[in-house]
């Protein structure tokens, strides 16, 4: 999710899940120790729990960066071993680490000498065409002998060669039921499962197998999925309505303004949130629409409301009472 779940993303996201653990995109570590830490790290009070997630190999370098982490205030460093992109491969980390579990571990234990929280482990269940529960398996046996006790597992090989990252999401074989088989050899570590994930059904239906479940794409280009997400985890359900959480995040958008951020750098990060809805794609339009950067956010909101009434057949009248 690089260039994508940014602070902005995540601010939007909190709105429709009070309790759901949100994830940076994946820095790394030296983007921390030697590029714009305020860039990389600074964050919105209201996106808690946030996990930090690092790209690196290096267990100094990551010890390092999981420290900066903890400084900043994020509540759980997350290491990604699960990325096949080449520029990723390049720097000898993500996906292919995982032909390397005893680094993985020492960078692992790095990090918990010298932070005090939680240090998850994000992984696929291997790599190129080999298929083996045997590997995976004694991957997360070495990580967790060095103290890694949640891990988050994209139920697919990652192949490193010959396709691209998003043909990686699609075309090495989903196995949910390995990440059953690892819960149940590791009874006492916890699993989420990642990877195809696009409706309740399916969330309900891990949750009551697995401890946890991570949803990237779909959640970013259907965010209104993330509405049923506190009641699925025992909490209250959510209670906003689309035109509330738009009217939220034009607010914040103006409060970003005040400090010199341009309000398109966080609206593109909504406009899923009409996904399904009659005129969600003339309200798009409107959002997306680069001649408008220059407006002000609240005439700009107001135009796209105009298109989404318009094409529903509202009346402006009406439109304009939603909008005051």
């Amino acid at each position: 999710m690089m260039d994508w779940t940014d602070r902005h993303c995540r601010y939007f996201h909190r709105l429709l899940s009070r309790h759901a653990l949100l994830y940076t995109e994946m820095v790394t570590t030296g983007a921390l120790i030697h590029g714009d830490q305020p860039r990389h790290l600074d964050f919105n009070s209201e996106e808690h729990p946030v996990a930090l997630q690092l790209g690196g190999s290096e267990p100094a370098d990551l010890a390092k960066a999981a420290r900066l982490g903890e400084q900043w205030g994020y509540d759980e460093i997350n290491l990604n071993c699960g990325c096949p992109s080449e520029r990723v491969q390049r720097g000898a980390f993500g996906a292919c680490l995982m032909a390397e579990p005893q680094l993985v571990a020492d960078g692992v234990k790095a990090m918990l000498d010298v932070v005090s929280l939680p240090v998850t482990v994000k992984h696929r269940i291997g790599i190129d065409r080999t298929e083996s529960y045997d590997f995976v398996r004694d991957f997360v046996g070495t990580v967790a002998e060095a103290g890694c006790r949640a891990f988050i597992v994209h139920a697919r090989n990652a192949w490193l060669q010959g396709i691209s990252p998003k043909e990686n999401r699609e075309l090495p074989p989903l196995k949910p039921d390995w990440v059953l088989r690892l819960k149940a050899d590791f009874p006492a570590l916890q699993f989420s499962i990642n990877g195809g994930i696009t409706s309740m059904a399916q969330i309900h239906q891990h949750l009551q197998q697995l401890d946890g479940v991570m949803v990237g794409r779909e959640a970013y280009h259907n965010p209104w999925l993330l509405s049923e997400w506190d009641e699925a985890l025992g909490e209250a359900p959510f209670c906003l309505t689309r035109d509330e959480v738009e009217a939220q995040m034009v607010f914040y958008m103006q409060t970003q303004a005040k400090l010199g951020v341009p309000w398109f750098a966080a609206s593109r990060h909504m406009l899923g949130l009409r996904h399904g809805q009659k005129g969600a794609r003339k309200w798009r339009q409107v959002w997306s629409d680069h001649r408008l950067k220059h407006s002000p956010v609240a005439e700009v909101a107001l135009l796209a409301k105009q298109a989404l009434a318009e094409y529903a057949g509202a009346s402006h009248p009406e439109l304009l009472s939603q909008l005051n």
